[in-house]
């Protein structure tokens, strides 16, 4: 499968790795096989749109990801003294205030050694006790019968062995608060950590959040039989850093992701296998960046895609796919919601024969509707006509 993967990216193309803000929105659409198999074959979508013809300007700016980087590095200064100070402060005031923690070396070959050497290092410091500081681990999740490779920003071990995820963005916090579609981005990102910190917990013989002997959000405080190890539990509550007020101090804020767990869990499991995509597609098929347009327009043409409004703010192909869904008048481009709505009647041209009585089952509610909506509508429009007319002729 790795080989067949390969091919599709093209000879000697390096794979772009898949982050969680990319899963997030992966989950956010799971019936779209075309993001699907591209993201498994870690194909790059940006040159991929740029080659089609319809680039996109989705991802953060440059200037961003420069301030984002020195907050990053400011806060997690001095051995993350800071941000260990407001994880205590925001996730586990009852606990023994972060004098000096521990920051293990993660360094390793490879995103696969990055990974075991990650679980070795959560391992020993839940045995620990005390607070570790894990800065860039690296995670593993099987997404669809294909290995995504993750980076969260910080996982912070707790004295009693629980781990929390940080995340740390460079949007402000004014009085507070944050922007919350931002903040909700940042919590369906988190949620995907969650997930694949879970699997290492699993690994490693620690117990899930909320089984027996768990207390509230921070899970047990305990110790087992076998010589005072401690048992992790992966926290739901994870903590957003973000600048205070517009400065380069830190302020932060503890976000529930128990929801945006459950769903990101559930759309990944929806998602097709990425081998039965792969084994669906014609002889020959290939994503290279050094192919022609034709050649590529062909090619993603062969993955069928399911296209939404909300692919614009998280899709680099959105433009091309909209361009597709409008050439075929797919119901999907005027969002989901609508096309709920609209049950089996998936074009526009089906929506109006059925509206107009061409078509349609009359049991069908969304036809049923659509029919109810036109006579309504040109009702309307009749005694609309019959008022100017009689206008015009007082008016003679």
């Amino acid at each position: 499968m790795r080989h067949r993967l390969a091919e599709l990216r093209g000879p000697d193309v390096p794979a772009k790795a898949l982050d969680a803000r990319a899963l997030a929105a992966l989950a956010a659409n799971p019936g779209c096989r075309r993001r699907a198999i591209l993201d498994g074959a870690g194909v790059d979508k940006v040159r991929l749109a740029g080659a089609l013809g319809a680039p996109s300007g989705f991802g953060q700016s440059q200037f961003a990801l420069t301030r984002g980087n020195a907050f990053e590095a400011r806060v997690k200064a001095d051995g993350g003294a800071e941000l260990l100070r407001l994880a205590h402060a925001r996730l586990d005031p009852g606990a023994e205030p972060p004098e000096a923690a521990a920051v293990p070396d993660l360094t390793a070959h490879g995103p696969e050694g990055r990974t075991a050497r990650t679980a070795l290092a959560l391992r020993e410091a839940t045995r620990a006790g005390g607070w570790t500081l894990l800065d860039h681990p690296m995670l593993a999740l099987d997404v669809a019968g294909s290995l995504a490779f993750l980076e969260p920003d910080a996982v912070v071990v707790h004295p009693d062995g629980s781990w929390s995820v940080v995340e740390i963005k460079s949007f402000p916090m004014l009085d507070g608060a944050a922007d919350p579609a931002k903040v909700g981005a940042a919590a369906r990102q988190a949620a995907v950590y969650v997930l694949a910190l879970e699997e290492v917990a699993e690994r490693i013989g620690a117990e899930p959040e909320g089984h027996a002997g768990a207390e509230g959000d921070g899970g047990p405080r305990r110790q087992s039989a076998h010589g005072g190890t401690r048992a992790a539990v992966v926290r739901h509550r994870v903590l957003l850093v973000c600048p205070k007020d517009f400065s380069n101090l830190a302020a932060a804020s503890a976000v529930d992701v128990r929801k945006q767990r459950a769903v990101t869990a559930r759309q990944l499991a929806r998602l097709t296998r990425i081998e039965e995509i792969a084994e669906a597609l014609p002889e020959g098929t290939c994503f290279a960046p050094d192919r022609s347009a034709e050649e590529l327009t062909a090619a993603v043409a062969a993955v069928p895609a399911t296209y939404a409004p909300e692919c614009l703010s998280a899709c680099e192909l959105a433009f091309h796919c909209r361009e597709l869904a409008r050439e075929a008048g797919a119901v999907t481009r005027l969002g989901r919601p609508l096309r709920a709505e609209l049950g089996g009647l998936a074009t526009v041209e089906e929506v109006l024969a059925a509206a107009r009585g061409f078509s349609g089952d009359p049991d069908d509610p969304a036809v049923a509707a659509l029919r109810r909506a036109a006579a309504l509508r040109a009702e309307a429009l009749e005694s609309a006509k019959a008022r100017a007319g009689a206008e015009v002729a007082a008016c003679r």
